[in-house]
């Protein structure tokens, strides 16, 4: 699988109407992206142990999408080959009134993984320039000095939160983390249909909100905003791709495939001995030998 076809490079403009919401090639199946897809567990297993053992990365991985695109499910099949001692995954929700009182930023901070480990962002900082973008009253809650009201949020402030971001992102990257984030194109046909189901299906009314409906409405204005966040923020240390989402199958298989490529260039090791922590190693294990 060629990754190249869902990253967004540095300075592009974004339109997500030339991007697909589904796999329409002929090389690929169901089927066959399970096996390619536990192949992939495998081998990011054996990647995670060197990168803890090697202590000098951590990974921020971000699945950013439309309602019922398939986040979750997407964690849970393509980072189940993870060891979770070293994976924690955090699912941002609207902001507590703690939250509120520190800068939008605070929280994901609370949240950056530690040299050697891997999390994952359900959701994350970016939810400060879109759902807040379509309703822009929620900044409201945040006590900017300043900002007392809708009309003065102008898109100086949002050009403004794009710049913060990208500065921050680029002082992680400069400190050891590798940010690789996605964004999981989901056509509004498809949608419709995961939410139907979602109603029609006993076991998956739990999932169904009305909330989901009403952002549904705003369909157009997440995805303009998205385009640019997208566009502004794709950067070569933190890099955008833009999935297929309208099969799970191809979705989770895309994902685990460019995790992958980014570790090995990466080349994560395990750590190499000195002489005398060698020397060390020999002399423990001749006095384990010797044991009576």
């Amino acid at each position: 699988m060629d990754i190249k076809q869902f990253k967004v490079k540095s300075g592009n403009e974004v339109n997500l109407k030339n991007y697909p919401t589904g796999y329409d090639g002929n090389e690929l199946n169901k089927e066959r992206a399970a096996v390619l897809l536990e192949d992939s567990r495998k081998q990011l297993a054996e990647v995670q142990d060197k990168l803890y053992a090697q202590n000098q990365y951590s990974v921020l991985i971000i699945l950013q999408a439309m309602d019922a695109a398939g986040k979750d499910s997407a964690v849970k099949h393509i980072m189940s080959g993870f060891n979770p001692l070293g994976v924690q995954v955090h699912s941002f929700k609207t902001p507590t009134k703690t939250e509120l009182d520190h800068n939008y930023l605070w929280r994901h901070n609370l949240a950056l993984p530690p040299r050697g480990e891997i999390a994952i962002h359900n959701r994350s900082h970016y939810e400060n320039v879109l759902v807040t973008r379509v309703h822009p009253e929620y900044i409201l809650n945040e006590n900017i000095p300043g900002i007392d009201s809708v009309d003065k949020i102008k898109k100086s402030f949002w050009e403004d939160r794009l710049e913060q971001i990208t500065a921050f992102e680029k002082g992680l990257a400069e400190n050891g983390t590798v940010i690789l984030k996605f964004f999981l194109h989901l056509s509004k046909k498809e949608q419709k249909k995961r939410f139907l189901e979602r109603i029609d299906d006993p076991s998956k009314n739990w999932k169904f909100e009305m909330g989901d409906i009403r952002e549904r409405g705003y369909w157009d204005d997440y995805q303009r905003y998205y385009e640019e966040a997208i566009g502004a923020t794709s950067k070569k240390y933190a890099p955008w791709f833009i999935i297929p989402a309208d099969d799970k199958w191809y979705t989770r298989l895309a994902i685990a495939t460019i995790i992958h490529d980014y570790f090995e260039d990466l080349s994560i090791h395990y750590p190499t001995l000195t002489d005398t922590e060698k020397a060390d190693l020999q002399k423990a294990r001749a006095q384990l030998v010797n044991e009576a």
